[in-house]
């Protein structure tokens, strides 16, 4: 009991800079999660239909997760220099495999009966794409951006080690001051609200596959 008074003692003397660091975290987050949603939901597309690139790119991606976390943002570190961009570089790598490998698996379900339809229809290509294809794959599409938002945001703690801030202060302060005072609660801050913001962002999520997949797929 004493330690959980002790930490919202802690708290009590930032929300400021907790709110800020929050924000900050989220938005590395929320970038690099856009920009590979755009390049991996458009790649899956271009793939989608060419086995070997499609492995290939697949592949390529995979490797990106075995890079260890620090190594990869350590590893920009000469050409983007500490701050924002050797971040958001490292975090859109990470997020871009489960989207592509979620894009490509759902466009590769729909059923060819229902392309045959629609193509007997007189949809040309790109409105089967778009009006048949993608809706039909959505679900899927958004599950594996879903999994790509909640591990980056886990991943985005170690941005302070390059430079760059959100939640991973509290965690890197808790670090280098243990077994001072306030360093436990440090470490609890950054935490817990990396978890809160997670929940957040999965939360939010849920709601924009709810209210943009079709009623008739939900």
């Amino acid at each position: 009991m004493d330690s959980l008074t002790s930490w919202f003692r802690y708290m009590g003397h930032r929300p400021g800079e907790i709110v800020r660091l929050t924000l900050q975290h989220g938005w590395y987050v929320l970038s690099a999660a856009i920009a590979a949603v755009i390049v991996a939901v458009g790649v899956g597309i271009l793939v989608r239909h060419r086995p070997i690139v499609r492995e290939i790119a697949l592949g390529v991606t995979a490797v990106f997760l075995t890079i260890p976390s620090l190594a990869l943002f350590v590893i920009f570190l000469p050409l983007l220099h500490l701050g924002f961009w050797p971040t958001f570089v490292a975090l859109f790598m990470y997020a871009l495999l489960p989207i592509l490998r979620n894009t490509v698996t759902g466009l590769n379900e729909v059923s060819p009966a229902v392309l045959e339809s629609a193509k007997g229809m007189g949809l040309s290509s790109r409105q089967r794409l778009w009006q048949v294809e993608v809706p039909l794959a959505w679900p899927v599409i958004v599950a594996g951006i879903r999994v790509s938002v909640l591990m980056t945001t886990g991943i985005a703690a170690i941005a302070v080690l390059v430079g760059g801030g959100g939640l991973g202060h509290y965690i890197q302060d808790s670090f280098n001051r243990y077994p001072l005072p306030n360093s436990v609660e440090a470490g609890w801050t950054g935490v817990v609200f990396t978890i809160v913001l997670a929940l957040v962002f999965d939360a939010a999520i849920n709601v924009i596959r709810k209210l943009t997949t079709p009623a008739g797929i939900r």
